[in-house]
C-alpha cells in the first residue's frame, strides 16, 4: 500500500445501471419506464477539451473546470451530467488549479508556466484581473523557475502555490469583493522543499482560514502551513505518493493521487496528524489531478498525464465517483 497507515478498506467504485454514452455529455440510457427520470452520468466529458487538470465548485451542482494547455474554462452541471465552454481563454494562458469564491462571484485560476494568475466573473466570464507573481518559464525549461499549481480561498483572499517555489502568493479580496496588489509568503520548514522536480501542488484552507494545508508532489506528504509565519509542519501518518489537488471539509481530507486514486484522511483536531480511511479507485480514472465534492460524491479530474506532458488523450473527463 501507498500508505504509511492502513486504510480500512479499498474498494472500485461503480455503478450496477448499464450507461451508453452516445456522443452527448450525460446521455445515459436505463431501463427506467418513460415517465422516470434518468440518473446522472459518473462521467461527464469537457466537450472539445485538448487538456485538463482543475475544478472548482460553483452554485448548487455546477462545477468548473478548466483546459490546462489551452486555459479555457468549461462550465458545468453534476446533476444533468453536462459541460459546455464557459470561458475562451486569450491565448497563452494556461489553466491549472481553480477555486470558486461564491460569495464573491469570482473564479480564480492558477495560471502554471506562466507565473500568472488570473480572476474572472462568474457570471460572464470576463476578465476581473491578470496577476505576474513570476517571470514565465517555458515548460521544456531545465530547470523550471515557476509552475503556479493550485489555488483555495478564505475569507481575506486566494492563496496560490508554486511547485517551483518556497512560498506562496495571496491576492487580499476586501468585504466587497475589491481584489488587491499581491504579497509573497516565504515558506519555512518541510513544506519549503524544492529539491524535486513538481513540489508543492494542491492547497486548502481550514474553515476559518487560520491554518492552510499543502500538497507536496515530489514528498507523498501533506503540511500545514501558517499563513502569517510561514512555517510548516508536517501531518504525521499519511503517505500519498504522487499527491496532486486536495479537498478538506473539516477534519475530512481528500487527497487526488496521480495513481489512479483517492486515499480519504481522518486529520487529528491539531492537524498534526491523520490516519487513512479509505483509498478510493474506479475504472474510469485515469490519472486524476483534483477534485470536488458534491453531495457524498467526489467529482474528479481526469488529466490523463500517463500520455504525456501535454497529454494527448482523444478526450478528458470529470469522473463521478462515491466517497
Amino acid at each position: 500500500m501507498p500508505t504509511s497507515t492502513a486504510p480500512r478498506s479499498t474498494a472500485t467504485r461503480r455503478h450496477a445501471v448499464p450507461v451508453v454514452l452516445a456522443g452527448v455529455v450525460g446521455l445515459v440510457l436505463t431501463a427506467v419506464s418513460p415517465a422516470a427520470a434518468a440518473p446522472p452520468a459518473d462521467v461527464i466529458v469537457l466537450p472539445g477539451a485538448s487538456s485538463a487538470e482543475g475544478i472548482a465548485r460553483g452554485e448548487g451542482a455546477t462545477f468548473y473546470a478548466g483546459d490546462l494547455f489551452r486555459g479555457d474554462v468549461f462550465r458545468g452541471d453534476l446533476e444533468e451530467g453536462t459541460a459546455e465552454l464557459f470561458i475562451d481563454a486569450p491565448d497563452g494562458r494556461l489553466a491549472i488549479g481553480m477555486y470558486a469564491d461564491r460569495r464573491h462571484d469570482l473564479l480564480f485560476v492558477a495560471g502554471g508556466f506562466t507565473g500568472q494568475a488570473y480572476v474572472y466573473d462568474l457570471d460572464s466570464g470576463d476578465t476581473v484581473a491578470t496577476y505576474q507573481f513570476t517571470p514565465p518559464t517555458a515548460i521544456d525549461a531545465d530547470p523550471l523557475t515557476t509552475l503556479v499549481n493550485d489555488v483555495t480561498v478564505t475569507r481575506q483572499g486566494a492563496w496560490f502555490t508554486d511547485s517551483r517555489r518556497a512560498e506562496l502568493f495571496f491576492v487580499p479580496v476586501s468585504r466587497d469583493g475589491e481584489l488587491g496588489e499581491f504579497r509573497t509568503l516565504a515558506l519555512r520548514g518541510p513544506a519549503a522543499d524544492t529539491s524535486g522536480t513538481f513540489n508543492l501542488n494542491g492547497i486548502a484552507a481550514t474553515r476559518c482560514g487560520g491554518m492552510l494545508v499543502v500538497a507536496h508532489a515530489a514528498n507523498g506528504e501533506l503540511y500545514t502551513v501558517d499563513p502569517g509565519t510561514g512555517d510548516s509542519a508536517e501531518i504525521a501518518g499519511v503517505a500519498v505518493p504522487g499527491v496532486d489537488g486536495i479537498v478538506l471539509e473539516g477534519r475530512d481530507l481528500w487527497a487526488v493521487q496521480n495513481t489512479d486514486q483517492v486515499t480519504q484522511v481522518r486529520l487529528s483536531r491539531d492537524l498534526t496528524r491523520g490516519s487513512v480511511e479509505e483509498v478510493i479507485t474506479d475504472e474510469d480514472v485515469q490519472t486524476p489531478a483534483t477534485a470536488i465534492r458534491y453531495h457524498g460524491r467526489l467529482a474528479v479530474v481526469n488529466a490523463k498525464f500517463d500520455t504525456g506532458i501535454p497529454p494527448t488523450a482523444d478526450r478528458y473527463e470529470v469522473v463521478l465517483v462515491d466517497d
